[in-house]
């Protein structure tokens, strides 16, 4: 590793260690996720403007294992036996919804190539930006809360498995061998994950559990890699296999030890969070072509349509699902929260750049507007259930607004 990439290295990592206290100093003005600051500090240092980091082959790859955490971390906040039945069900019939309206509009506003990037992006969710939210306000476990942790889940499984179709350049009859083949290994992983441990494998983990060996950790990491690689050996985007990793080693810890499986994934997610995942975030930002979009009017004044088009094809149908279920106001803060979207669209529009079906000027201006919407959809989805509520003790408000006070 020659001293350049050191030095930008370096930088790259006090961008991660800033981001946070930026994101402190704020919090009384506006909640920000780290993601969105760690992006902009990555436009700063980047080409563009101070010209102190750029792509180089180790950080790249640095970045591409950062994207493979991310994705695995998200997998493993799946719970799927807190979201099975009506609540998954309906998240998915409104997913679906969003994926037609996506592709129409996406296809009516770039093109036929572009466009099914676009389309695919505006149909995401960012299950890690919206978790937090509902954690902190007491939601979780609620019907509120598993509603927003299904609609999550399928607005990240369903374009990430999407993207196998769209973006792999494969024909689809092949995608869906290949992708049968992949969810046959996924099953059989996830059937090993659930069986009870060889005794000497259990002693193994435990007793290396505080010392330097870790099995547990190293064996995450196997996974998480293994599946990348798998997927991307079967010509599927490695997204899909990060993601998949993420299910099964929350299968495998969730037939532990719970204090040993908690102990494992604060591990995990300070190797993610901690190290690999804000590398992703800044360099995302560094090879954001904000001056592509800046030049051409036309592709900066898509922003504002983009930040429309989030709450057209995730707000909406989502809000109209689960009306009924959740009452007006939750259905509308469940649709906002549906509408926040990041991390997804800064892979999807990484994938689409790298394949030449997006231009540089598109990438970055739908990531602008899933910046934006991230500044914004949480907040006001704070602010529609937080007015909701009191009108609940007079019977004005929904079941589930009740319950959450109560």
């Amino acid at each position: 590793m020659d001293l350049e990439t050191v030095t930008m290295l370096t930088v790259v990592a006090l961008a991660a260690v800033v981001a946070p206290f930026v994101v402190d100093r704020l919090e009384p003005v506006v909640r920000l996720p780290s993601a969105v600051v760690e992006i902009l500090l990555g436009i700063l240092l980047g080409p563009l403007l101070l010209g102190l980091v750029h792509e180089s082959p180790v950080i790249d790859a640095m970045a591409d294992l950062g994207l493979a955490f991310l994705m695995f971390l998200a997998g493993y906040e799946i719970e799927f036996a807190r979201i099975r039945g009506g609540p998954l069900r309906t998240a998915a019939s409104s997913w679906v919804v969003s994926l037609g309206l996506g592709l129409g509009v996406g296809v009516l506003l770039a093109g036929a190539e572009a466009g099914l990037v676009v389309g695919l992006a505006l149909t995401t969710t960012a299950l890690g930006v919206i978790l937090p939210i509902v954690r902190d306000a007491g939601a979780t476990g609620t019907p509120f809360g598993d509603r927003v942790l299904a609609v999550g889940t399928v607005g990240e499984f369903g374009p990430i498995l999407a993207i196998a179709f769209v973006l792999s350049g494969q024909r689809p009859a092949k995608t869906v061998v290949v992708l049968l083949i992949f969810a046959a290994l996924a099953v059989y992983g996830a059937f090993l994950a659930r069986k009870p441990r060889h005794p000497r494998l259990g002693r193994v983990v435990t007793a290396t559990l505080g010392t330097s060996s870790q099995v547990a950790v190293r064996l995450c990491v196997l996974v998480v890699v293994a599946m990348f690689a798998l997927a991307l050996g079967l010509g599927l985007d490695p997204v899909l296999g990060a993601f998949t990793a993420g299910i099964l080693v929350h299968l495998f810890l969730g037939s532990s030890d719970p204090l040993e499986s908690k102990v494992v994934e604060s591990r995990l997610e300070g190797i993610g969070f901690g190290f690999l995942i804000p590398i992703f975030f800044v360099m995302s930002g560094v090879t954001l072509d904000v001056q592509a979009m800046l030049a051409d009017p036309r592709v900066l004044w898509t922003v504002p349509v983009l930040v429309v088009l989030f709450l057209v094809v995730r707000c909406v149908p989502t809000f109209l699902f689960h009306r009924r279920a959740l009452g007006r106001a939750d259905a509308l803060a469940l649709g906002l929260m549906s509408a926040t979207a990041l991390p997804l669209v800064v892979v999807i529009t990484t994938v689409g750049t790298t394949v030449g079906m997006l231009p540089e000027s598109h990438a970055a201006a739908l990531v602008t507007a899933a910046i934006v919407s991230v500044l914004v959809f949480p907040v006001a989805a704070e602010t529609v259930r937080r007015r909701a509520m009191p009108a609940a003790p007079a019977g004005g408000g929904s079941s589930t607004n009740q319950e959450v006070q109560g």
